[in-house]
Protein backbone atom coordinates (compact mmCIF):
# COMPACT_ATOMS: atom_id res chain seq x y z
CA UNK A 1 0.00 0.00 0.00
CA UNK A 2 1.33 3.53 -0.74
CA UNK A 3 0.43 6.24 1.53
CA UNK A 4 0.59 9.68 0.10
CA UNK A 5 0.30 12.84 2.17
CA UNK A 6 -1.91 15.65 0.41
CA UNK A 7 -2.74 19.24 1.18
CA UNK A 8 -5.42 21.03 0.19
CA UNK A 9 -4.20 24.70 0.25
CA UNK A 10 -0.73 25.83 0.31
CA UNK A 11 1.19 25.58 3.20
CA UNK A 12 -2.18 23.32 4.53
CA UNK A 13 -2.69 20.65 6.74
CA UNK A 14 -1.38 17.24 5.37
CA UNK A 15 -3.81 14.85 5.33
CA UNK A 16 -3.02 11.37 4.07
CA UNK A 17 -4.71 8.72 1.59
CA UNK A 18 -4.16 5.47 0.59
CA UNK A 19 -2.75 5.56 -3.28
CA UNK A 20 -3.07 1.92 -3.76
CA UNK A 21 -1.06 0.87 -6.52
CA UNK A 22 -0.34 4.61 -8.06
CA UNK A 23 3.00 6.06 -8.11
CA UNK A 24 2.75 9.78 -7.53
CA UNK A 25 5.16 12.55 -7.32
CA UNK A 26 5.83 15.09 -5.41
CA UNK A 27 3.46 18.25 -6.29
CA UNK A 28 1.07 15.69 -8.74
CA UNK A 29 -2.71 17.61 -8.18
CA UNK A 30 -5.03 14.60 -6.98
CA UNK A 31 -8.53 13.53 -6.22
CA UNK A 32 -9.05 12.12 -3.39
CA UNK A 33 -12.41 10.75 -1.36
CA UNK A 34 -13.31 12.18 1.84
CA UNK A 35 -16.30 12.00 4.60
CA UNK A 36 -17.44 15.04 2.88
CA UNK A 37 -17.24 13.86 -1.08
CA UNK A 38 -14.00 13.91 -3.39
CA UNK A 39 -11.81 16.72 -2.93
CA UNK A 40 -8.96 18.12 -5.24
CA UNK A 41 -5.75 17.99 -3.66
CA UNK A 42 -1.80 18.16 -4.34
CA UNK A 43 0.62 15.50 -2.87
CA UNK A 44 3.23 16.91 -0.75
CA UNK A 45 5.26 13.69 0.02
CA UNK A 46 5.27 9.93 0.33
CA UNK A 47 5.00 8.37 3.29
CA UNK A 48 7.95 5.81 4.37
CA UNK A 49 6.95 2.43 5.59
CA UNK A 50 8.72 3.50 9.65
CA UNK A 51 6.22 6.66 9.53
CA UNK A 52 3.14 4.52 8.62
CA UNK A 53 3.35 2.84 11.21
CA UNK A 54 2.44 6.18 13.49
CA UNK A 55 -0.83 6.96 11.10
CA UNK A 56 -3.63 6.07 13.19
CA UNK A 57 -7.12 7.05 11.16
CA UNK A 58 -8.70 4.97 9.02
CA UNK A 59 -7.38 6.37 5.20
CA UNK A 60 -9.47 7.21 2.40
CA UNK A 61 -8.61 6.19 -1.01
CA UNK A 62 -6.82 9.03 -3.59
CA UNK A 63 -9.32 8.16 -6.80
CA UNK A 64 -6.76 9.13 -9.73
CA UNK A 65 -4.57 12.12 -10.82
CA UNK A 66 -6.05 15.42 -11.94
CA UNK A 67 -6.56 15.17 -15.11
CA UNK A 68 -6.77 19.07 -16.99
CA UNK A 69 -10.55 18.64 -17.00
CA UNK A 70 -10.38 18.36 -13.36
CA UNK A 71 -8.18 21.20 -12.83
CA UNK A 72 -10.94 23.29 -14.65
CA UNK A 73 -13.76 22.01 -12.60
CA UNK A 74 -11.52 23.26 -9.37
CA UNK A 75 -10.93 27.11 -10.90
CA UNK A 76 -14.77 27.16 -11.18
CA UNK A 77 -14.99 25.60 -7.87
CA UNK A 78 -12.88 28.05 -6.32
CA UNK A 79 -14.58 31.20 -8.40
CA UNK A 80 -17.90 30.22 -6.97
CA UNK A 81 -16.75 30.12 -3.76
CA UNK A 82 -15.48 33.48 -3.76
CA UNK A 83 -18.53 34.67 -4.96
CA UNK A 84 -20.58 32.79 -2.33
CA UNK A 85 -18.67 34.29 0.27
CA UNK A 86 -19.56 37.89 -0.88
CA UNK A 87 -23.03 36.65 -1.05
CA UNK A 88 -23.60 35.48 2.26
CA UNK A 89 -22.12 38.19 3.64
CA UNK A 90 -24.21 40.60 2.06
CA UNK A 91 -27.48 38.37 2.75
CA UNK A 92 -26.24 38.18 6.09
CA UNK A 93 -25.62 42.07 6.28
CA UNK A 94 -28.89 42.89 5.04
CA UNK A 95 -31.26 40.15 7.86
CA UNK A 96 -28.92 41.78 10.31
CA UNK A 97 -26.73 38.68 11.07
CA UNK A 98 -23.55 39.69 13.18
CA UNK A 99 -21.57 37.47 11.22
CA UNK A 100 -18.46 37.66 9.52
CA UNK A 101 -17.32 35.10 6.61
CA UNK A 102 -13.93 33.81 6.88
CA UNK A 103 -13.31 31.58 3.99
CA UNK A 104 -15.21 28.74 2.46
CA UNK A 105 -14.76 25.24 0.12
CA UNK A 106 -16.50 23.23 -2.29
CA UNK A 107 -16.24 19.75 -2.47
CA UNK A 108 -14.70 18.88 -6.23
CA UNK A 109 -17.87 17.14 -6.91
CA UNK A 110 -20.23 20.22 -6.26
CA UNK A 111 -21.83 17.84 -3.08
CA UNK A 112 -21.54 20.44 -0.57
CA UNK A 113 -20.60 24.12 -0.18
CA UNK A 114 -18.94 25.16 3.29
CA UNK A 115 -18.71 28.58 4.31
CA UNK A 116 -17.08 29.42 7.73
CA UNK A 117 -17.87 32.17 9.80
CA UNK A 118 -16.77 34.43 13.10
CA UNK A 119 -19.25 35.43 15.49
CA UNK A 120 -19.38 36.68 19.09
CA UNK A 121 -22.83 34.93 19.96
CA UNK A 122 -24.92 31.93 18.72
CA UNK A 123 -26.66 32.83 14.64
CA UNK A 124 -29.89 31.52 13.03
CA UNK A 125 -28.93 31.72 9.88
CA UNK A 126 -31.71 29.19 8.61
CA UNK A 127 -33.41 32.00 6.15
CA UNK A 128 -29.42 32.95 4.92
CA UNK A 129 -28.76 29.19 4.00
CA UNK A 130 -31.93 29.21 2.37
CA UNK A 131 -30.79 31.66 -0.16
CA UNK A 132 -27.79 30.65 -0.85
CA UNK A 133 -29.37 27.29 -1.31
CA UNK A 134 -31.57 28.69 -4.01
CA UNK A 135 -28.46 30.39 -5.79
CA UNK A 136 -25.70 27.23 -5.92
CA UNK A 137 -28.30 24.34 -5.58
CA UNK A 138 -26.35 22.02 -3.07
CA UNK A 139 -26.12 21.24 0.53
CA UNK A 140 -24.91 24.39 2.40
CA UNK A 141 -23.08 24.21 5.74
CA UNK A 142 -22.54 27.26 7.50
CA UNK A 143 -20.02 26.62 10.34
CA UNK A 144 -19.57 28.92 13.41
CA UNK A 145 -15.82 29.14 14.52
CA UNK A 146 -14.12 30.01 17.66
CA UNK A 147 -10.87 32.56 18.35
CA UNK A 148 -8.49 29.52 17.54
CA UNK A 149 -10.53 27.65 14.55
CA UNK A 150 -10.17 31.70 12.78
CA UNK A 151 -6.48 31.72 13.48
CA UNK A 152 -6.30 28.32 11.86
CA UNK A 153 -8.66 29.06 8.95
CA UNK A 154 -6.78 32.24 8.08
CA UNK A 155 -3.69 31.25 9.14
CA UNK A 156 -0.55 33.93 9.81
CA UNK A 157 2.96 33.95 11.34
CA UNK A 158 3.41 33.10 15.05
CA UNK A 159 5.52 34.90 17.47
CA UNK A 160 8.57 32.56 16.68
CA UNK A 161 8.72 33.83 13.67
CA UNK A 162 7.16 30.85 11.68
CA UNK A 163 3.89 30.05 10.61
CA UNK A 164 1.05 29.19 12.75
CA UNK A 165 0.99 25.68 13.93
CA UNK A 166 -2.69 25.60 13.58
CA UNK A 167 -2.03 26.17 10.31
CA UNK A 168 0.53 23.80 9.23
CA UNK A 169 0.90 20.38 10.71
CA UNK A 170 -1.78 20.16 14.22
CA UNK A 171 -4.56 17.98 13.45
CA UNK A 172 -6.08 18.81 16.38
CA UNK A 173 -5.70 21.14 19.31
CA UNK A 174 -5.11 19.99 22.56
CA UNK A 175 -6.76 21.89 25.82
CA UNK A 176 -4.24 24.88 26.77
CA UNK A 177 -4.36 26.31 30.55
CA UNK A 178 -2.63 28.60 31.95
CA UNK A 179 -1.28 26.25 34.81
CA UNK A 180 1.19 25.10 31.67
CA UNK A 181 2.83 28.33 31.33
CA UNK A 182 3.22 28.44 35.66
CA UNK A 183 4.93 25.05 35.03
CA UNK A 184 7.32 26.11 32.56
CA UNK A 185 8.48 29.27 34.94
CA UNK A 186 7.21 31.61 31.90
CA UNK A 187 6.32 35.41 32.49
CA UNK A 188 2.08 35.66 32.47
CA UNK A 189 2.05 38.51 30.08
CA UNK A 190 -0.52 37.43 27.75
CA UNK A 191 1.23 39.44 24.84
CA UNK A 192 4.44 36.42 25.94
CA UNK A 193 2.10 33.63 25.69
CA UNK A 194 -1.09 34.53 23.69
CA UNK A 195 -0.91 33.02 19.72
CA UNK A 196 -2.41 34.87 17.47
CA UNK A 197 -5.60 34.33 17.95
CA UNK A 198 -5.41 35.50 21.63
CA UNK A 199 -5.50 32.83 23.33
CA UNK A 200 -2.76 30.76 24.67
CA UNK A 201 -0.42 29.57 22.71
CA UNK A 202 -1.00 25.67 21.69
CA UNK A 203 3.24 24.84 21.54
CA UNK A 204 2.80 25.66 25.58
CA UNK A 205 1.85 21.63 25.09
CA UNK A 206 4.49 20.07 23.12
CA UNK A 207 7.11 20.30 26.33
CA UNK A 208 4.79 20.11 29.23
CA UNK A 209 5.54 16.73 30.16
CA UNK A 210 9.14 17.26 30.44
CA UNK A 211 8.65 20.32 32.03
CA UNK A 212 6.91 18.19 34.56
CA UNK A 213 9.45 15.51 34.89
CA UNK A 214 12.63 18.19 35.38
CA UNK A 215 10.30 20.05 38.01
CA UNK A 216 10.28 16.87 40.83
CA UNK A 217 12.38 17.67 43.37
CA UNK A 218 12.86 21.35 42.80
CA UNK A 219 11.66 23.94 44.96
CA UNK A 220 9.15 27.06 44.18
CA UNK A 221 10.28 30.42 43.98
CA UNK A 222 9.71 31.87 47.47
CA UNK A 223 10.17 28.76 49.04
CA UNK A 224 11.99 29.05 52.29
CA UNK A 225 14.68 25.66 52.74
CA UNK A 226 17.51 25.14 54.61
CA UNK A 227 20.97 25.21 53.13
CA UNK A 228 24.09 23.94 55.04
CA UNK A 229 22.40 24.32 58.20
CA UNK A 230 20.90 28.17 57.39
CA UNK A 231 17.88 29.35 56.14
CA UNK A 232 17.45 30.63 52.81
CA UNK A 233 14.88 32.13 50.49
CA UNK A 234 14.57 30.66 46.69
CA UNK A 235 15.12 33.42 44.53
CA UNK A 236 15.02 31.70 41.00
CA UNK A 237 14.21 28.04 39.77
CA UNK A 238 16.51 26.50 36.03
CA UNK A 239 13.77 23.67 35.40
CA UNK A 240 15.18 22.16 32.30
CA UNK A 241 18.66 22.66 34.15
CA UNK A 242 17.62 21.27 37.13
CA UNK A 243 19.34 24.24 39.80
CA UNK A 244 17.74 26.94 41.43
CA UNK A 245 19.38 30.35 43.63
CA UNK A 246 18.94 30.75 47.03
CA UNK A 247 19.25 33.58 48.94
CA UNK A 248 21.53 32.96 52.38
CA UNK A 249 22.52 35.96 54.33
CA UNK A 250 23.05 38.29 51.60
CA UNK A 251 24.60 35.88 49.57
CA UNK A 252 23.03 34.00 46.31
CA UNK A 253 23.94 30.54 46.04
CA UNK A 254 23.30 27.95 42.90
CA UNK A 255 22.02 24.44 44.25
CA UNK A 256 22.48 21.60 41.64
CA UNK A 257 19.84 18.93 42.04
CA UNK A 258 21.04 15.47 41.41
CA UNK A 259 18.56 13.87 39.39
CA UNK A 260 18.19 10.85 41.28
CA UNK A 261 15.97 12.92 43.43
CA UNK A 262 13.16 13.40 41.45
CA UNK A 263 10.37 11.93 43.15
Amino acid sequence: MNIYGVVYKDQGKIYYFNGKNLKIPNNVTVIVETNRGEQFGKVVKKVSSDEAGAIKEELKEIIRIATRKDYDQYLKNSKDVEEALVNAQNFSDELGLNMRFINGDMTFDRKQLLLNFYADDRVDFRELARKLASIYHTRIELRQVGARDKACITGGIGVCGKPLCCATFLNHMDSVTINMAKDQNLSLNPSKINGACGRLLCCLTYEEDNYIECSKGLPMVGDKISYQGKQGEVLSVDILRRRYKILVDDDVKEVIVDNEKRA
